[in-house]
Protein backbone atom coordinates (compact mmCIF):
# COMPACT_ATOMS: atom_id res chain seq x y z
CA UNK A 1 0.00 0.00 0.00
CA UNK A 2 1.42 3.37 -0.99
CA UNK A 3 1.28 6.20 1.52
CA UNK A 4 -0.94 9.28 1.68
CA UNK A 5 -0.63 11.87 -1.09
CA UNK A 6 -1.19 15.58 -0.47
CA UNK A 7 -1.41 18.25 -3.17
CA UNK A 8 -2.40 21.90 -3.11
CA UNK A 9 -4.82 22.51 -5.99
CA UNK A 10 -3.95 25.19 -8.59
CA UNK A 11 -6.25 27.78 -7.00
CA UNK A 12 -4.06 27.65 -3.89
CA UNK A 13 -7.11 27.62 -1.64
CA UNK A 14 -7.96 23.92 -1.61
CA UNK A 15 -6.03 20.85 -0.53
CA UNK A 16 -6.38 17.39 -2.06
CA UNK A 17 -5.58 14.42 0.18
CA UNK A 18 -5.72 10.85 -1.14
CA UNK A 19 -4.84 7.45 0.30
CA UNK A 20 -6.24 4.25 -1.16
CA UNK A 21 -10.02 4.69 -1.55
CA UNK A 22 -10.14 7.85 0.59
CA UNK A 23 -10.18 11.07 -1.43
CA UNK A 24 -10.64 14.43 0.30
CA UNK A 25 -11.04 17.97 -0.99
CA UNK A 26 -10.49 20.52 1.76
CA UNK A 27 -11.09 24.26 1.92
CA UNK A 28 -10.50 26.78 4.70
CA UNK A 29 -10.80 30.54 5.27
CA UNK A 30 -8.59 32.02 7.95
CA UNK A 31 -5.22 30.56 8.95
CA UNK A 32 -5.22 28.25 5.96
CA UNK A 33 -1.60 27.15 6.22
CA UNK A 34 -2.03 25.94 9.79
CA UNK A 35 -5.32 24.24 8.92
CA UNK A 36 -3.84 22.40 5.93
CA UNK A 37 -0.80 21.33 7.95
CA UNK A 38 -3.12 19.87 10.60
CA UNK A 39 -5.21 18.14 7.95
CA UNK A 40 -2.17 16.48 6.41
CA UNK A 41 -0.94 15.32 9.81
CA UNK A 42 -4.29 13.87 10.84
CA UNK A 43 -4.83 12.20 7.47
CA UNK A 44 -1.50 10.41 7.58
CA UNK A 45 -2.83 7.54 9.73
CA UNK A 46 -6.53 7.48 8.81
CA UNK A 47 -6.51 4.48 6.48
CA UNK A 48 -4.22 2.46 8.75
CA UNK A 49 -6.56 3.12 11.69
CA UNK A 50 -9.59 1.92 9.76
CA UNK A 51 -7.92 -1.19 8.36
CA UNK A 52 -6.80 -2.21 11.86
CA UNK A 53 -10.41 -2.38 13.08
CA UNK A 54 -12.17 -3.31 9.83
CA UNK A 55 -13.53 -6.71 11.01
CA UNK A 56 -15.37 -5.02 13.89
CA UNK A 57 -16.55 -2.12 11.74
CA UNK A 58 -18.24 -4.57 9.36
CA UNK A 59 -20.27 -6.14 12.16
CA UNK A 60 -23.79 -4.93 13.10
CA UNK A 61 -23.65 -1.72 15.08
CA UNK A 62 -25.06 -3.30 18.24
CA UNK A 63 -21.85 -5.33 18.61
CA UNK A 64 -19.43 -2.43 18.25
CA UNK A 65 -20.02 0.47 20.59
CA UNK A 66 -17.57 -0.49 23.35
CA UNK A 67 -15.15 -2.61 21.32
CA UNK A 68 -13.61 -0.23 18.79
CA UNK A 69 -10.60 1.84 19.91
CA UNK A 70 -9.68 4.44 17.28
CA UNK A 71 -11.15 7.95 17.18
CA UNK A 72 -12.72 7.53 13.75
CA UNK A 73 -13.99 4.03 14.54
CA UNK A 74 -15.71 5.37 17.66
CA UNK A 75 -17.35 8.17 15.66
CA UNK A 76 -18.61 5.57 13.17
CA UNK A 77 -19.97 3.23 15.85
CA UNK A 78 -21.68 6.05 17.76
CA UNK A 79 -23.34 7.36 14.59
CA UNK A 80 -24.77 3.92 13.74
CA UNK A 81 -25.78 3.02 17.31
CA UNK A 82 -29.18 4.81 17.38
CA UNK A 83 -30.43 2.49 14.64
CA UNK A 84 -29.07 -0.75 16.09
CA UNK A 85 -31.67 -3.28 17.14
CA UNK A 86 -34.34 -1.95 14.80
CA UNK A 87 -32.64 -2.67 11.46
CA UNK A 88 -29.41 -3.90 9.97
CA UNK A 89 -26.68 -1.26 9.92
CA UNK A 90 -22.93 -1.40 10.47
CA UNK A 91 -20.54 1.42 11.39
CA UNK A 92 -19.31 1.30 7.78
CA UNK A 93 -22.44 3.28 6.88
CA UNK A 94 -20.72 6.27 8.51
CA UNK A 95 -17.15 5.80 7.31
CA UNK A 96 -16.89 8.65 4.79
CA UNK A 97 -18.59 11.20 7.00
CA UNK A 98 -16.57 10.14 10.05
CA UNK A 99 -13.26 10.58 8.23
CA UNK A 100 -14.31 14.04 7.05
CA UNK A 101 -15.43 14.92 10.57
CA UNK A 102 -12.17 13.82 12.20
CA UNK A 103 -9.96 15.70 9.73
CA UNK A 104 -12.05 18.85 10.09
CA UNK A 105 -11.83 18.65 13.89
CA UNK A 106 -8.03 18.56 13.66
CA UNK A 107 -8.08 21.66 11.47
CA UNK A 108 -10.37 23.61 13.77
CA UNK A 109 -8.28 22.70 16.81
CA UNK A 110 -5.08 23.89 15.13
CA UNK A 111 -6.11 27.07 13.30
CA UNK A 112 -8.19 30.22 13.65
CA UNK A 113 -10.81 29.75 10.92
CA UNK A 114 -14.00 31.51 9.84
CA UNK A 115 -15.15 28.76 7.47
CA UNK A 116 -13.88 25.32 6.50
CA UNK A 117 -15.01 22.09 4.95
CA UNK A 118 -13.75 18.57 4.29
CA UNK A 119 -15.46 16.85 1.35
CA UNK A 120 -15.03 13.08 1.26
CA UNK A 121 -16.64 12.06 -2.02
CA UNK A 122 -19.79 14.09 -1.35
CA UNK A 123 -19.96 13.49 2.41
CA UNK A 124 -19.00 16.84 3.89
CA UNK A 125 -18.05 18.10 7.34
CA UNK A 126 -18.59 21.86 7.75
CA UNK A 127 -17.38 24.65 10.02
CA UNK A 128 -19.08 28.06 9.83
CA UNK A 129 -18.77 31.06 12.16
CA UNK A 130 -20.18 34.56 12.49
CA UNK A 131 -22.10 35.91 9.52
CA UNK A 132 -20.47 33.53 7.08
CA UNK A 133 -22.19 30.85 5.01
CA UNK A 134 -21.25 27.87 2.89
CA UNK A 135 -22.98 27.09 -0.39
CA UNK A 136 -22.55 23.86 -2.32
CA UNK A 137 -24.25 22.22 -5.27
CA UNK A 138 -25.92 18.81 -5.11
CA UNK A 139 -24.83 16.88 -8.17
CA UNK A 140 -26.48 13.77 -9.54
CA UNK A 141 -24.65 10.66 -10.72
CA UNK A 142 -24.65 12.05 -14.28
CA UNK A 143 -23.12 15.37 -13.20
CA UNK A 144 -26.35 17.33 -13.46
CA UNK A 145 -27.08 19.76 -10.64
CA UNK A 146 -30.06 18.59 -8.56
CA UNK A 147 -30.12 21.58 -6.23
CA UNK A 148 -28.12 23.70 -3.80
CA UNK A 149 -27.39 23.70 -0.07
CA UNK A 150 -26.94 26.96 1.83
CA UNK A 151 -25.65 26.64 5.40
CA UNK A 152 -25.10 29.42 7.94
CA UNK A 153 -23.86 29.33 11.52
CA UNK A 154 -27.43 29.61 12.81
CA UNK A 155 -28.60 26.52 10.92
CA UNK A 156 -26.45 24.31 13.21
CA UNK A 157 -25.94 21.99 10.24
CA UNK A 158 -22.37 20.72 10.28
CA UNK A 159 -22.71 17.62 8.12
CA UNK A 160 -24.02 16.95 4.62
CA UNK A 161 -24.08 13.46 3.13
CA UNK A 162 -25.38 12.02 -0.12
CA UNK A 163 -26.24 8.40 -0.86
CA UNK A 164 -28.04 6.44 -3.57
CA UNK A 165 -27.77 3.45 -5.81
CA UNK A 166 -25.27 5.16 -8.12
CA UNK A 167 -22.83 5.96 -5.31
CA UNK A 168 -19.62 4.32 -4.16
CA UNK A 169 -21.47 1.84 -1.93
CA UNK A 170 -24.28 -0.62 -2.56
CA UNK A 171 -27.86 0.42 -1.82
CA UNK A 172 -30.94 -1.58 -0.86
CA UNK A 173 -33.10 1.14 -2.40
CA UNK A 174 -33.58 2.79 -5.78
CA UNK A 175 -33.01 6.48 -5.00
CA UNK A 176 -30.86 8.28 -7.53
CA UNK A 177 -29.74 10.50 -4.67
CA UNK A 178 -30.58 11.30 -1.06
CA UNK A 179 -28.95 14.31 0.55
CA UNK A 180 -29.14 14.58 4.35
CA UNK A 181 -28.38 17.52 6.62
CA UNK A 182 -27.35 16.79 10.22
CA UNK A 183 -25.39 18.13 13.16
CA UNK A 184 -22.39 15.99 12.18
CA UNK A 185 -21.12 14.45 8.98
CA UNK A 186 -21.16 10.96 10.51
CA UNK A 187 -24.82 11.27 11.48
CA UNK A 188 -25.69 12.54 8.02
CA UNK A 189 -23.79 9.68 6.38
CA UNK A 190 -25.66 6.90 8.23
CA UNK A 191 -29.02 8.55 7.73
CA UNK A 192 -28.47 9.08 3.99
CA UNK A 193 -27.78 5.36 3.61
CA UNK A 194 -30.88 4.33 5.54
CA UNK A 195 -33.21 6.82 3.85
CA UNK A 196 -31.81 5.76 0.48
CA UNK A 197 -32.66 2.15 1.38
CA UNK A 198 -36.24 3.23 2.14
CA UNK A 199 -36.79 4.73 -1.32
CA UNK A 200 -37.97 1.47 -2.80
CA UNK A 201 -40.71 -0.54 -4.50
CA UNK A 202 -40.36 -4.08 -3.10
CA UNK A 203 -41.18 -6.77 -5.64
CA UNK A 204 -41.32 -4.41 -8.63
CA UNK A 205 -40.38 -6.27 -11.81
CA UNK A 206 -38.43 -3.32 -13.15
CA UNK A 207 -35.91 -3.43 -10.33
CA UNK A 208 -33.00 -5.86 -10.43
CA UNK A 209 -31.29 -7.08 -7.26
CA UNK A 210 -28.30 -9.28 -6.49
CA UNK A 211 -26.64 -10.49 -3.27
CA UNK A 212 -24.00 -7.98 -2.20
CA UNK A 213 -21.55 -10.75 -1.36
CA UNK A 214 -21.57 -11.94 -4.99
CA UNK A 215 -20.67 -8.45 -6.18
CA UNK A 216 -18.05 -7.79 -3.48
CA UNK A 217 -17.15 -10.57 -1.09
CA UNK A 218 -15.90 -8.01 1.45
CA UNK A 219 -19.19 -6.09 1.59
CA UNK A 220 -20.60 -5.56 5.08
CA UNK A 221 -24.06 -6.25 3.62
CA UNK A 222 -23.35 -9.97 3.21
CA UNK A 223 -26.03 -11.78 1.22
CA UNK A 224 -28.55 -8.94 1.37
CA UNK A 225 -29.89 -8.17 -2.08
CA UNK A 226 -28.76 -4.79 -3.37
CA UNK A 227 -30.17 -2.89 -6.32
CA UNK A 228 -28.29 -3.45 -9.56
CA UNK A 229 -30.91 -2.16 -12.05
CA UNK A 230 -33.86 0.19 -12.03
CA UNK A 231 -35.88 0.58 -15.22
CA UNK A 232 -37.77 3.71 -16.15
CA UNK A 233 -40.70 3.92 -13.73
CA UNK A 234 -44.13 5.46 -14.05
CA UNK A 235 -44.66 8.82 -12.36
CA UNK A 236 -46.92 7.14 -9.79
CA UNK A 237 -44.27 4.54 -8.97
CA UNK A 238 -41.61 7.21 -8.55
CA UNK A 239 -43.89 9.17 -6.24
CA UNK A 240 -44.67 6.06 -4.19
CA UNK A 241 -40.98 5.19 -3.77
CA UNK A 242 -40.05 8.74 -2.81
CA UNK A 243 -42.90 8.97 -0.30
CA UNK A 244 -41.62 5.85 1.43
CA UNK A 245 -38.23 7.49 1.86
CA UNK A 246 -39.71 10.86 2.81
CA UNK A 247 -41.75 9.31 5.63
CA UNK A 248 -38.56 7.75 6.97
CA UNK A 249 -36.72 11.07 6.73
CA UNK A 250 -39.51 12.97 8.50
CA UNK A 251 -39.43 10.46 11.38
CA UNK A 252 -35.67 10.98 11.69
CA UNK A 253 -36.22 14.74 11.85
CA UNK A 254 -38.85 14.30 14.56
CA UNK A 255 -36.50 12.03 16.51
CA UNK A 256 -33.71 14.60 16.34
CA UNK A 257 -31.46 12.28 14.33
CA UNK A 258 -31.18 14.60 11.31
CA UNK A 259 -32.10 18.18 10.44
CA UNK A 260 -33.51 17.60 6.97
CA UNK A 261 -33.26 15.69 3.71
CA UNK A 262 -33.85 15.93 -0.02
CA UNK A 263 -34.73 12.84 -2.06
CA UNK A 264 -34.35 12.49 -5.83
CA UNK A 265 -35.52 9.81 -8.27
CA UNK A 266 -35.92 9.96 -12.05
CA UNK A 267 -36.56 13.70 -12.22
CA UNK A 268 -38.83 13.96 -9.18
CA UNK A 269 -37.82 15.58 -5.88
CA UNK A 270 -39.20 15.55 -2.34
CA UNK A 271 -37.85 17.51 0.63
CA UNK A 272 -38.57 17.36 4.34
CA UNK A 273 -40.39 20.39 5.68
CA UNK A 274 -37.43 21.26 7.88
CA UNK A 275 -35.01 21.58 4.95
CA UNK A 276 -36.93 23.78 2.54
CA UNK A 277 -35.00 26.93 3.37
CA UNK A 278 -31.64 25.14 3.16
CA UNK A 279 -32.07 22.73 0.23
CA UNK A 280 -32.72 25.04 -2.70
CA UNK A 281 -33.71 24.42 -6.31
CA UNK A 282 -31.67 27.42 -7.52
CA UNK A 283 -28.36 28.87 -6.34
CA UNK A 284 -28.80 31.59 -3.71
CA UNK A 285 -27.94 35.16 -4.63
CA UNK A 286 -24.23 35.92 -4.32
CA UNK A 287 -23.46 32.20 -4.03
Amino acid sequence: MTGPVAKLLPCGKRLHLQHGPIDLIIGADGDRDAAFTAARARFATVLFELVAEMPLLREPASNNRINVKGQIARIMANAAQPYAGTEFVTPMAAVAGSVAQAVLAAMVDAADLSRAYVNNGGDIALYVTGGHRLVTAINGHDGATLGWVKVTQNDLIRGIATSGRHGRSFSLGIADSVTVLARTAAQADVAATLIGNSVDLPGHKGIGRWPASLLDESSDLGDRRVVTRCDRLSADDVECALLSGLLRAERMVQNGQIMGAGLYLQGQRMTTRSARTVLLERPPLNA
